[in-house]
Protein backbone atom coordinates (compact mmCIF):
# COMPACT_ATOMS: atom_id res chain seq x y z
CA UNK A 1 0.00 0.00 0.00
CA UNK A 2 1.43 3.37 -0.99
CA UNK A 3 1.95 6.03 1.64
CA UNK A 4 -0.80 8.15 0.09
CA UNK A 5 -3.31 5.30 0.02
CA UNK A 6 -2.39 4.37 3.58
CA UNK A 7 -3.07 7.96 4.74
CA UNK A 8 -6.40 8.09 2.89
CA UNK A 9 -7.45 4.74 4.36
CA UNK A 10 -6.41 5.85 7.84
CA UNK A 11 -8.30 9.15 7.47
CA UNK A 12 -11.41 7.27 6.39
CA UNK A 13 -10.98 4.90 9.32
CA UNK A 14 -10.72 7.86 11.69
CA UNK A 15 -13.94 9.30 10.22
CA UNK A 16 -15.73 5.94 10.52
CA UNK A 17 -14.49 5.63 14.08
CA UNK A 18 -15.67 9.15 14.89
CA UNK A 19 -19.18 8.36 13.64
CA UNK A 20 -19.25 5.10 15.59
CA UNK A 21 -17.84 6.88 18.63
CA UNK A 22 -20.58 9.52 18.54
CA UNK A 23 -23.17 6.76 18.66
CA UNK A 24 -21.20 4.88 21.32
CA UNK A 25 -20.73 7.89 23.61
CA UNK A 26 -24.27 9.15 23.08
CA UNK A 27 -25.73 5.83 24.17
CA UNK A 28 -23.16 5.49 26.98
CA UNK A 29 -24.13 8.85 28.47
CA UNK A 30 -27.83 8.18 28.01
CA UNK A 31 -27.49 4.81 29.74
CA UNK A 32 -25.56 6.36 32.64
CA UNK A 33 -28.27 9.01 32.99
CA UNK A 34 -31.01 6.40 33.32
CA UNK A 35 -29.04 4.41 35.90
CA UNK A 36 -27.42 1.64 33.88
CA UNK A 37 -24.15 0.49 35.54
CA UNK A 38 -21.01 1.91 33.82
CA UNK A 39 -19.69 -1.39 32.46
CA UNK A 40 -23.07 -2.31 30.93
CA UNK A 41 -23.54 1.22 29.56
CA UNK A 42 -20.08 1.07 28.02
CA UNK A 43 -20.76 -2.32 26.43
CA UNK A 44 -24.13 -1.27 24.98
CA UNK A 45 -22.70 1.89 23.46
CA UNK A 46 -19.69 0.04 22.07
CA UNK A 47 -21.86 -2.65 20.52
CA UNK A 48 -24.09 -0.13 18.73
CA UNK A 49 -21.00 1.68 17.47
CA UNK A 50 -19.66 -1.65 16.21
CA UNK A 51 -22.61 -2.19 13.92
CA UNK A 52 -22.25 1.29 12.46
CA UNK A 53 -18.48 0.84 12.12
CA UNK A 54 -18.88 -2.41 10.13
CA UNK A 55 -21.25 -0.73 7.69
CA UNK A 56 -18.91 2.20 7.12
CA UNK A 57 -15.68 0.17 7.14
CA UNK A 58 -16.83 -2.47 4.69
CA UNK A 59 -18.37 0.03 2.29
CA UNK A 60 -16.14 3.12 2.48
CA UNK A 61 -12.88 2.47 4.34
CA UNK A 62 -11.77 -0.96 3.15
CA UNK A 63 -14.18 -1.36 0.23
CA UNK A 64 -11.43 -2.67 -2.06
CA UNK A 65 -10.55 -5.38 0.46
CA UNK A 66 -14.12 -6.34 1.38
CA UNK A 67 -14.87 -9.93 0.43
CA UNK A 68 -17.28 -10.37 -2.46
CA UNK A 69 -17.99 -14.08 -2.01
CA UNK A 70 -20.73 -14.78 0.57
CA UNK A 71 -18.68 -17.36 2.48
CA UNK A 72 -15.60 -15.14 2.61
CA UNK A 73 -17.76 -12.15 3.56
CA UNK A 74 -19.18 -14.15 6.48
CA UNK A 75 -15.63 -15.02 7.58
CA UNK A 76 -14.64 -11.38 7.30
CA UNK A 77 -17.61 -10.32 9.42
CA UNK A 78 -16.55 -12.91 11.98
CA UNK A 79 -13.02 -11.49 12.08
CA UNK A 80 -14.44 -7.97 12.35
CA UNK A 81 -16.61 -9.03 15.28
CA UNK A 82 -13.61 -10.78 16.88
CA UNK A 83 -11.56 -7.58 16.58
CA UNK A 84 -14.47 -5.67 18.09
CA UNK A 85 -14.72 -8.13 20.97
CA UNK A 86 -11.05 -7.50 21.71
CA UNK A 87 -11.82 -3.76 21.63
CA UNK A 88 -14.86 -4.32 23.83
CA UNK A 89 -12.82 -6.32 26.34
CA UNK A 90 -10.22 -3.54 26.42
CA UNK A 91 -12.93 -0.89 26.81
CA UNK A 92 -14.82 -2.78 29.52
CA UNK A 93 -11.65 -3.58 31.45
CA UNK A 94 -10.43 0.00 31.42
CA UNK A 95 -13.85 1.40 32.41
CA UNK A 96 -14.29 -1.29 35.07
CA UNK A 97 -10.83 -0.86 36.58
CA UNK A 98 -11.01 2.92 36.38
CA UNK A 99 -14.39 3.16 38.10
CA UNK A 100 -13.37 0.55 40.68
CA UNK A 101 -10.53 2.85 41.72
CA UNK A 102 -12.79 5.91 41.86
CA UNK A 103 -12.15 7.40 38.42
CA UNK A 104 -15.17 9.06 36.84
CA UNK A 105 -16.67 6.66 34.28
CA UNK A 106 -16.46 9.30 31.54
CA UNK A 107 -12.73 9.76 32.06
CA UNK A 108 -12.19 6.02 32.13
CA UNK A 109 -14.13 5.77 28.87
CA UNK A 110 -11.86 8.39 27.26
CA UNK A 111 -8.79 6.33 28.09
CA UNK A 112 -10.51 3.21 26.82
CA UNK A 113 -11.34 4.92 23.53
CA UNK A 114 -7.70 5.70 22.76
CA UNK A 115 -6.42 2.22 23.55
CA UNK A 116 -9.28 0.38 21.86
CA UNK A 117 -9.05 2.55 18.71
CA UNK A 118 -5.42 1.68 18.09
CA UNK A 119 -5.90 -2.01 18.86
CA UNK A 120 -8.85 -2.41 16.50
CA UNK A 121 -7.22 -0.33 13.73
CA UNK A 122 -4.18 -2.61 13.74
CA UNK A 123 -6.30 -5.77 13.77
CA UNK A 124 -8.65 -4.62 11.04
CA UNK A 125 -5.92 -3.34 8.76
CA UNK A 126 -3.61 -6.31 9.18
CA UNK A 127 -6.07 -9.19 9.68
CA UNK A 128 -9.70 -8.45 8.83
CA UNK A 129 -9.18 -6.50 5.60
CA UNK A 130 -5.66 -7.71 4.75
Amino acid sequence: MSAYLWRVTYARYVAASAAALCLDIGLFLLMLRVGVPPIAASSIGYSAGLVLHWIISSRLVFSGAAARDARQRTQQKGLFIASAMIGLAITSAIVGIGTHFGLDARLAKLGAIAVSFQATWMLRRSVVFA
